[in-house]
């Protein structure tokens, strides 16, 4: 029996103690009305049946939730422990890759291991684990009755259910808020941790000045600090030119007027009809867009530059991707823009009316400049989205560490270079993979700048109207 089917029952029975207490409730005299507020019980039923369903599967969830974490070692040791002596893996390496196939044998994922004392372990792991699970099941059940049993003892007309439910809420809400907050801080520090590593063995100077990018270059002991082959400009650069400008510049015309002609001229039936027609394409994934800046983009513009002249033109090129990459985010523009607009008082607009302007000249003289701090902070927004695309730039850029204004040459950005970096087998001690979470901090820190500056004129534009 798995952890899931477990977990589910675990529900069914606290569904079944939140009954029982909401009938016991239901009991109390003057649950129905028909008395003063006085003689009335404290909550409601409702209240009172959530207080025993959280009383039963509270301790039940800790039990099933702590046997999660910690199963795989403890069923990991019983299979090594199952493994005649001279069969065992010698290194914490080669047991990780033993149970590895044990697990993918065990799943039906794999017909056998490389090890041919996988084959008897994983019936072993399939054994210990169904055994575990139905241990656990059986005290997660036990304490399940014990709860819902003491829930029950504390249901009285007086008693504040509804008080310990809303607690308890606020608790749960608490925690998810603290998982959002702590992982941001566990990537964080992860990032900083690794990078710290990095610069340990490679100049921070070299890193954001050198124009030479080429990882692949192995460091012998007389290089460290200064091989010449961990220069991040390129792909800083590389980043800018796709996302900031070739994007900007497809994405800030397109979604600023598409914003402009629904929110001032569209009736409200082609509004409505528009509107989420162009929100769509917020909602495509990315790799659909690689696709079709690799197969159809790219060959375009390849075809486009040698007809006027480039003969040595890429099939991979900043301007495919950067075109393609600004049709995703327009939505992103337009929709910020969207509302700056229908933000700005309708007295702006009437008074733009009285003194005789067109509704051209109110866009443009009125609206536009009033709206132009929300419509920055959509812009800043959307960059910081561009500049953290992958897909797109991996199928239509290329991995060329060029540093180039060109925009019919191949160029990389850094988060194309970290997939490079961290795809495969890498041994993270080298500095070549150590040098991804580099990348990644660079980048962390600009989204992080970019983000708050937007966020910040965005606050500025609200609290101007308000």
């Amino acid at each position: 029996m798995s952890l899931t089917v477990i977990t589910l029952l675990l529900f069914g029975l606290a569904l079944v103690a939140f009954t029982v207490g909401r009938g016991r409730a239901a009991a109390f005299p003057g649950a129905k009305g028909g008395v003063i507020a006085a003689d009335r019980p404290h909550s409601r039923p409702n209240y009172h049946g959530a207080f025993v369903a959280l009383a039963a599967l509270a301790p039940a969830l800790i039990v099933v939730a702590a046997w999660g974490l910690f199963s795989e070692g403890v069923v990991g040791d019983a299979v090594i422990a199952s493994v005649p002596a001279a069969e065992r893996p010698a290194t914490p390496l080669d047991r990780s890759s033993f149970l590895s196939e044990v697990k993918g044998i065990a799943s039906g994922e794999m017909e056998a291991g490389f090890n041919p004392a996988t084959g008897p372990a994983a019936k072993v792991y399939n054994e210990t684990h169904d055994t575990y699970n139905l241990i656990v099941g059986g005290i997660a059940a036990v304490l399940l009755a014990i709860g819902a049993i003491w829930g029950l003892a504390r249901l009285k007309p007086n008693f504040r259910a509804r008080n310990r439910v809303e607690k308890a809420i606020m608790g749960l809400l608490i925690v998810a808020s603290l998982v959002a907050i702590l992982t941001t801080a566990g990537i964080v520090g992860s990032l900083i941790f690794e990078s710290a590593r990095f610069f340990n063995q490679v100049s921070i100077i070299e890193f954001l000045t050198s124009t030479t990018w080429s990882p692949q270059t192995a460091l012998r002991a007389d290089q460290v600090g200064s091989s010449g082959a961990f220069g991040a400009v390129p792909l800083f650069w590389g980043t800018i030119f796709i996302g900031a400008i070739i994007a900007m510049i497809v994405a800030i015309p397109l979604g600023l007027m598409a914003a402009v002609y629904l929110t001032q001229y569209a009736d409200s039936r082609v509004r409505s009809f528009l509107k989420p027609l162009l929100e769509v394409l917020a909602g495509v994934p990315t790799v659909v867009y690689g696709f079709f800046a690799a197969l159809t983009v790219a060959p375009a513009v390849r075809d486009f530059a040698v007809s006027i002249g480039l003969e040595n033109a890429s099939s991979s090129s900043a301007l495919a991707a950067g075109s393609v990459m600004g049709i995703m985010i327009i939505p992103f523009v337009s929709s910020m823009a969207d509302d700056a607009l229908n933000a700005v008082p309708q007295a702006m607009r009437d008074g733009s009316f009285a003194m005789g302007a067109t509704k051209s000249e109110t866009v443009r003289k009125v609206l536009l400049p009033a709206a132009l701090p929300g419509i920055v902070g959509g812009v800043l927004l959307a960059v910081s989205r561009a500049i953290g695309e992958t897909m797109i730039v991996v199928m239509a850029a290329g991995l060329a560490a060029n540093l180039t204004a060109n925009p019919f040459d191949s160029v990389t950005t850094v988060t194309t270079q970290i997939v490079a970096l961290l795809t495969g087998d890498q041994e993270f001690d080298s500095p070549k993979t150590l040098s991804a979470f580099a990348l990644g901090l660079v980048l962390f820190v600009i989204t992080l700048i970019l983000n708050i500056y937007a966020l910040s004129v965005v606050k500025k534009y609200r609290e101007a109207y308000e």
